[in-house]
This record gives C-alpha cells, structure tokens and sequence, in this order.
C-alpha cells in the first residue's frame, strides 16, 4: 500500500456533516465509551477499489470484512466470509460464502456482493487506482485494457452461480491468489452503492463492525460500533473517533495532555523520552513496512545508462546505522533486502540480498557517482510531504550523509512538499523530476506484495514507472509455481534483478510504534502497523 505516512490537511471542509470538532484534533473531551484516535485524511473517497494509502486503509478495515482476513499477530490470511475457496489447478477458483452476512443497511452479502465489486474496480472507466489487483481474473484485458477503449463491462472471469457461490478463472496460475482476498480492494459492495453512488460516497455503507457516523475533511471522522454486525470480531468500545493532525508533535502532545487516547504514529522527535513518559502504554512492534527512496525513471536523467551507478553510489552513502539508531531510537532497521523481515526466511525475506550497494561506502559511493559522470543535473533533491516533522529530519541526515560521502555539502538537498496529498498527487501525475520518499506497508503477507504492486511493467503502485522484462518474466514465473518454495526463490531471483539495477534503494525496515492513554487498555498493532481498533477497551 503506498503513501505509507500519514496523509494530513489543514483545511476544514465538510464532506458528510458537521462535527464539533477543531482542524488539527486537539479538541479536548471524551465521549463514553468511544476511544479517539490520531488521524489523516485519506487521498480520494472510501471506495474499496480506489484507496491504496495507509488512513483510508484504516477506516475501510473497520467498516468493510471480505473473504479473508489477516490474522492481526501472525499476519495469515483466514476465511472470513469465505466458507472455502477450493480449486484443482491454481487457475480456476469456486468461492462458497458463509451464510448470514449483511451490510449495515440491511441488505444481504451475497456473490453479487462480490461479482458486482469486482467488476466495477477493474473497468477503466471507474479510473480506481487498485484496479490492477484484478489483472489476474480472465477478461482484464478487455475490461482495462493498456490503450484505448474498454470492450467488455465485466470481466469474463467472474460468475455468479447462486447467492453463495461464486467462480473466478484467472488467466494464468496463481497458486497464492486466495491469500491476496483479505486485501481491501476484494471488499464486497452494497446495491446502494450502485443505485445512489454520490450518496454512497458521503456516508459508506459496509458490512464491518463499524460504521460511519460523520466525517468532516480536515478535522474527524466518528465511526460507531454495529450492533448488528454479524462476525466473530465484534467491536468491545462503541466506536472510534479519528481526528486529523497536521503534525503528529501535535498528537503526541494532546496524547500527554488527556485530549487523545492513542496516538499510533509517535513521532520521531518524541522517541527519547517516549519511555518514561508512558511506560507500558508505548508499542514497538515489527510490521510490514519499508521504507525507500524511488526515482522517476519517465525523467530521462534518471534513465540513461549510467544512472545505475549513480543510484548504486547514492544507497553506499547513506549510513543506515546511524541514522536508524540516532533519529529513529532502533524504531528502524536499515533494510538489506526489499521486502520485510515479517515475512521470515520460508515467506521470501532474505537478509543480505542486496549486498555491498546497501553497505556504507563513502570511497566507493564517490568513486561509482564520478565513473556515472556525477549527478544528474549536479544535485539530488529528495521530495517528502512536509505535513509531518519525522521526515524532514531523516531527509536531512540522508543528505548530510550523501553530502560527507560525496565530499560536497551541495549535492544532496531536501525538497518539501506541502501535504501528503500533494506529494501523492504530484507522484501520481508524474510531476517528480528526482528521488522520492517511498513508503510501502503490505497489502498482505506475501513476498509477491512486497515486489510486483511496486516494481512490475505499469504496475498500480510502481510510481517512478521502472521496467524490466526480466524482472517481469520471474514474477510471471513465480505467480504460477504452486511449490511455495519454488515460488519464494523464483520472487528473490526477481529481486536480484531489482537489486543490480538499483531500481529504488532501500533504506529501513519500519516497526509500528504507538501510544496509548490510561483511559483505553488492550491496544495493539497488527503486522501492518494498524491499531486493531475493535479489540480496544474504553474505561
């Protein structure tokens, strides 16, 4: 999932109603039983097909339940409206629903619930930024096609045999496709999104353990618990309010102040004394995160021949260690592979791939970028969403550490952007002219998440647009493979090719931090660093 941190805005606009609350969150108070929560906007609407960033994420996982959904302390995707997903070829998939299911408006989840979800996140146009997740099911190509006008409206792939069943054809072998189902995008819909769809959009119906009471852009969003819902995982509060921070110094400083019960991003200034100011209600976790520096390789100067050493030559002058260790208080990793230790050796992580270019090398890292001819255009500017202050300073100490390296204080500079949905309209649109600050927390738990969204020809997540046809042949190779272990070697010979063309360097793994207040209790982080939000106690 891209956008990894928190989208912020200043800006006060009411999208559903009118909350009494302040831009910026911190306006005191408490409602029984509700715990309040740190927050950003989300960059589009809550369409399950059209949100790939992390605070949107958020709510759709309290207001939507699919047919899987990833255990929150092993990260293994479980049947959740999925009674089973059986099949006999890796191609060909009959999925068979658990009676009972409804959304919160009263209508029944049935395989059209599905189908009809499906279909509308694949067509073209929908314009939805996870359409891509569908490129597996038979028809794609006729529904997205790559140029060009649509064919069909529905993808060939999908059919609704009765209420409960329904049958996927993928176009090729996908031994892992089961497991991708607890991801958002596969989320069931409601006739009501179809019938009045600009009505959905204010107020989100689904069928999670919570719903959408309000929303005001740029202050809160109030969910509250569904007395109906029908799943195992209940909600134990009665509900969720989300309030919007433009800083998180803001958020932790209401945290310490009782006007906040959870802050789930501590910021980086804070981490020294994070310890001593709440002991046991601070959470430091491993999750499924890394964090990156991608390059826009539709800027020719980043494309040519040469630039894989430069690229080579800037990841050998960033020292890790110290960075991790001084800024981040061993909150980070620095990341030798480009995937995440989560996954554990069987699941495709592999300590050491990338190998000397992910080692601190200053001689080396000067020698490579003057043989590369020097940097492009004669510096780096590394573009960030200046709505938080973590990243300004880890910008800063990878240029200080360039700039040593590379025996130049001008030739690595930070370049700020305004808000997080700035930066990932700028990035979307194809507007960066250097490297970017990339963050990438998983979809779901599997080393093919971690590789293909992000590095794949025209992939949905693959914001600098590197392509490889070599790299591309291994995925296809791998997505086919139903032997896991064939298909986990297969993803790091894929990630070799990653890895000797520098197609982004990676920086540090990231843990989940978070703190709480004394008021709720039973606060935890799953393995994408997401609060499980319907666990948490009140009082």
């Amino acid at each position: 999932m891209r956008g990894v941190t928190r989208a912020r805005r200043a800006l006060c606009a009411a999208v559903v109603a009118v909350a009494a609350t302040a831009c910026g969150g911190g306006s005191g108070g408490s409602v029984p039983g509700v715990a309040s929560s740190s927050w950003g906007d989300p960059q589009n609407p809550l369409e399950p097909a059209n949100t790939n960033e992390v605070q949107g994420g958020k709510v759709l996982d309290m207001v939507f339940r699919g047919l899987k959904r990833y255990n929150a302390k092993t990260g293994k995707a479980e049947d959740m409206l999925a009674d089973r997903i059986d099949t006999s070829d890796s191609q060909n998939f009959t999925v068979t629903l658990k009676d009972g299911w409804t959304f919160s408006n009263g209508e029944r989840v049935t395989s059209h619930s599905f189908v009809d979800a499906w279909n509308y996140g694949a067509s073209l146009k929908n314009n939805q930024k996870n359409a891509y997740f569908f490129g597996y099911i038979d028809g794609y190509d006729k529904v997205h096609p790559d140029s060009g006008a649509q064919s069909a409206d529905t993808l060939s792939g999908l059919k609704a045999v009765d209420d409960r069943t329904f049958t996927v054809k993928l176009n090729q072998k996908f031994s892992t496709f089961p497991d991708t189902l607890g991801y958002a995008a596969f989320a069931p819909l409601p006739r009501a999104f179809f019938d009045n769809h600009s009505a959905w959009l204010k107020k989100p119906v689904g069928n999670g353990p919570y719903t959408i009471d309000s929303y005001v852009r740029g202050s809160q969003m109030s969910l509250r618990k569904w007395d109906g819902y029908p799943g195992p995982d209940k909600a134990r509060n009665d509900g969720i309010d989300l309030k919007v921070y433009t800083d998180n110094n803001t958020a932790y400083t209401d945290l310490m102040a009782g006007n906040l019960d959870l802050v789930d991003d501590v910021p980086a200034s804070q981490l020294k004394n994070v310890k001593s100011d709440l002991g046991d209600r601070y959470i430091n976790t491993p999750a499924g995160i890394i964090q990156t520096l991608a390059f826009p390789y539709y800027d020719k100067a980043w494309n040519g021949p040469d630039t894989v050493k430069v690229r080579q030559g800037l990841s050998m002058a960033i020292n890790r260690p110290q960075i991790t260790d001084t800024i981040f208080q061993k909150t980070r990793t620095p990341a030798t592979d480009w995937t995440s230790p989560v996954l554990g050796a069987d699941g495709g992580y592999k300590e050491g791939l990338c190998g000397d270019s992910c080692m601190y090398d200053p001689g080396q890292a000067k020698k490579l970028v003057q043989e590369a001819g020097g940097l492009p255009g004669g510096q780096v500017k590394i573009s960030y969403n200046a709505d938080t202050g973590s990243h300004r300073e880890w910008v800063d100490a990878v240029c200080n550490s360039i700039n040593n390296a590379l025996g130049n204080d001008k030739a690595c500079v930070g370049n700020p952007i305004g808000t997080f949905a700035d930066f990932r309209n700028q990035i979307t649109q194809s507007k960066m002219s250097g490297p970017f600050r990339a963050g990438w927390q998983m979809d779901y738990p599997l080393i093919q998440n971690f590789l293909q969204p992000l590095y794949y020809t025209n992939a949905s997540s693959n914001d600098g647009k590197w392509s490889n046809p070599d790299f591309d042949k291994l995925v296809d190779q791998a997505n086919a493979e139903t032997d896991q272990a064939r298909a986990v070697s297969l993803f790091q010979q894929a990630e070799g090719v990653i890895r000797d063309n520098m197609a982004a360097i990676p920086l540090w793994y990231q843990n989940g931090s978070a703190g709480y207040s004394a008021r709720i209790s039973n606060v935890a982080l799953n393995q994408f660093s997401v609060p499980v939000y319907n666990e948490i106690k009140v009082g």
